[in-house]
């Protein structure tokens, strides 16, 4: 995002005035509103428009979840830790997909209803879906997250169990599980770097890095 500050002085009797561009940190849009919430409707709907076959639809549904991903690419590292944050922005992209989706279907015009756009705007929680890897199918049974910024640590609404191991191709740890967790919007800060500790039933713990700032 970037705003126009005019500043203005006088010099020698002569009022002047000049424009600064100012880079504006973007942050998770905790309080959106219904006019932005249709805008970001119609985002999600525009690139699935454009995808006529099996594969565009997979690389829309991948680039979807490349915005809100926090930690490692799973392109470039498949066992890496990662969250991906379903932000409200996320909700709605992802619904603008569906309507996009039924439009074709039905062969006419789907748009979600206000009330039903409302409920999205008034969830309470954030919710990250966690990917991790360990040596056995069984590996994240138990396992606990919280949030770490600065000296406060936040703890989640509640915790999913953790889906039972699938196993994995190629190098690297044998098994791939995924859980998700649910945080309440006003115990964090949504502009803070944050750490997402991980703990694990046998005393391990792993952080993953994620700059709130950058996420919408």
């Amino acid at each position: 995002m970037r705003l126009m500050l005019i500043r203005v002085f006088i010099f020698s009797g002569v009022l002047v005035s000049w424009m600064v561009a100012v880079n504006v940190a973007q942050a998770i849009d905790v309080d959106l509103k219904m006019d932005e919430a249709k805008k970001a409707l119609a985002a999600g709907r525009a690139p699935m428009e454009g995808a006529n076959n099996p594969e565009d639809v997979k690389k829309v549904l991948q680039q979807a979840a490349v915005v809100t991903r926090v930690g490692a690419d799973p392109e470039k590292d498949p066992c890496g830790a990662n969250a991906v944050l379903r932000t409200k922005r996320y909700w709605l992209e992802s619904f603008g997909r569906q309507e996009s989706t039924e439009s074709k279907k039905q062969k006419h015009e789907v748009r979600m209803p206000d009330d039903k756009i409302q409920k999205i705007l008034d969830m309470p929680n954030l919710e990250m879906s966690i990917q991790l890897c360990g040596d056995d199918e069984y590996f994240a049974e138990g396992v606990q997250v919280a949030l770490q910024q600065g000296s406060k640590t936040i703890k989640p609404v509640d915790v999913s169990p953790a889906d039972k191991g699938r196993k994995n191709e190629g190098q690297g740890p044998a098994y791939r599980s995924r859980f998700t967790s649910r945080f309440a919007y006003d115990s964090f800060d949504p502009t803070a770097k944050t750490k997402i500790l991980i703990y694990f039933q046998d005393g391990k713990m792993l952080e993953v890095d994620a700059d709130l700032s950058k996420v919408k």
